[in-house]
């Protein structure tokens, strides 16, 4: 044996020794050696994850994360698997994700080619689009409308980013300003301190439907992007992707998403029992009929 065939059977047999080492490590490994899972949750992105009157995580993607804790628990055999709740942000659910704080985050993140540099996605579970919200008064019904004006969006977002890149390209001259959370957002439009709110659709039907006066807000026809919302699990994580999923797609395919659908935008749901009046969208059937983790606009067209 040659020195250089040598070190070549040595360099062959160490990664034959690492990649089953490599194969046991990742989130299924890490929930099995602690007996838990922690799922990161949303405190006011109504209705996908936000809390009830008793402080308790619930909503559309909640629901949904639990579905996929059965699965999971099925597949570990670990009926008694102890499920724990990590409050996240706009700002931080990507960090804490890939710090591994969290294992699972059920929310309302937009899945696109830029995160998944960071995190990977399961199965998109929502599509949505980023518009503005502003008060019937302001007339506001598109971007251009705001020009010079000031307008809000939540830190951490693709909504503030999006945003940000269309006032200079349309040389809008807005002035754009930052909130930790969606309420706060709302309320800086709510209380006169922006013109409008930039956001998803949908997070945006919720804040109206839950504010003091609903009929002062107008959502804008115009939609600016397309946002598939998917679940969060750690780059690089096959294994554990393939579980989560698996389990989505077993929803999809017996129909139950239907009823959890039907739970979440088309019935009154608490703390205040507001019905958003919902229904589900040709994109949403789209990928009920044919799963995609997919992080590209074009697939959702």
């Amino acid at each position: 044996m040659t020195p250089a065939f040598g070190l070549a059977f040595a360099a062959l047999a160490a990664l034959a020794v690492a990649a089953p080492a490599a194969a046991q490590d990742g989130t299924l490994k890490k929930i099995k050696d602690n007996g838990s899972i922690t799922i990161g949750h949303r405190d006011a992105s109504l209705p996908f994850s936000y809390y009830d009157d008793q402080q308790r995580p619930v909503g559309y993607s909640v629901e949904i994360c639990a579905r996929v804790v059965d699965a999971l628990k099925a597949e570990l055999k670990m009926p008694k698997l102890d499920v724990k709740y990590q409050l996240v942000t706009s700002a931080n659910r990507i960090p804490l994700m890939a710090n591994g704080t969290i294992d699972l985050e059920c929310g309302s993140t937009t899945n696109n080619l830029e995160r998944q540099k960071q995190v990977w996605f399961a199965v998109t579970t929502f599509v949505t689009a980023n518009r503005l919200v502003a008060k019937k008064a302001s007339k506001i019904r598109k971007l251009d409308d705001m020009k010079g004006k000031t307008i809000v969006s939540t830190a951490g977002t693709t909504n503030i980013k999006q945003i940000t890149e269309l006032n200079a390209a349309r040389n809008l001259g807005m002035n754009i300003v930052s909130a930790n959370g969606h309420s706060e957002s709302f309320l800086m439009v709510e209380s006169g301190r922006a013109v409008a709110f930039a956001m998803d659709d949908i997070l945006l039907a919720g804040l109206v439907a839950s504010s003091k006066n609903p009929a002062d807000y107008a959502i804008a026809p115009e939609a600016l992007s397309i946002e598939p919302y998917g679940m969060m699990v750690r780059k690089d994580d096959t294994a554990f992707k393939k579980s989560v999923d698996g389990a989505i797609a077993a929803l999809f395919k017996s129909g139950a998403i239907n009823k959890i659908y039907a739970r979440w935008f088309q019935s009154p749901v608490p703390p205040r029992g507001v019905n958003l009046n919902v229904p589900m969208s040709a994109q949403l059937k789209k990928v009920i009929a044919n799963p995609t983790s997919s992080g590209d606009p074009k697939d959702y067209q």
